[in-house]
């Protein structure tokens, strides 16, 4: 199985951008879509953006398309998701995770999808 480990979280201006990395190790990340979702106090883990196994297609959620973007490098073992833009209401846990079977569009959106998860990088934004 797949173990993920995300970094690059920390604490930034409205407006500014960040990018998450989320290593993987054990397995190969060409086997897997990977999906990031974020947690804000007291709230639940929602939807972020997603990259099929492939990379050829990705998905994100309304409140940040446009401002984020997601990709995965197979060479370097590594999926990314680029913070652009940022807003205070941005501020959360990031959490990335992987998933090997083939699911629709709707089911790439949901916690459920997802065998493996990170353990979260904080991103916080100040207005």
């Amino acid at each position: 199985q797949v173990q993920l480990v995300e970094s690059g979280g920390r604490l930034v201006q409205a407006g500014g951008s960040l990018r998450l990395s989320c290593a993987a190790s054990g397995r190969t990340l060409s086997d897997y879509a990977v999906g990031w979702f974020r947690q804000a106090p007291g709230q639940e883990r929602d939807f972020v953006a997603a990259i099929s196994r492939s990379g050829k297609t990705t998905y994100y959620a309304d409140s940040v398309k446009g401002r984020f973007s997601i990709s995965k490098d197979d060479a370097k073992n590594t999926g990314y998701l680029q913070l652009n833009g940022l807003r205070p209401e941005d501020t959360a846990v990031y959490y990335c995770a992987a998933d090997p079977l083939p699911r629709t569009p709707s089911e790439r959106h949901t916690l459920r999808a997802y065998d493996y998860w990170g353990q979260g990088t904080q991103v916080t934004v100040s207005s």
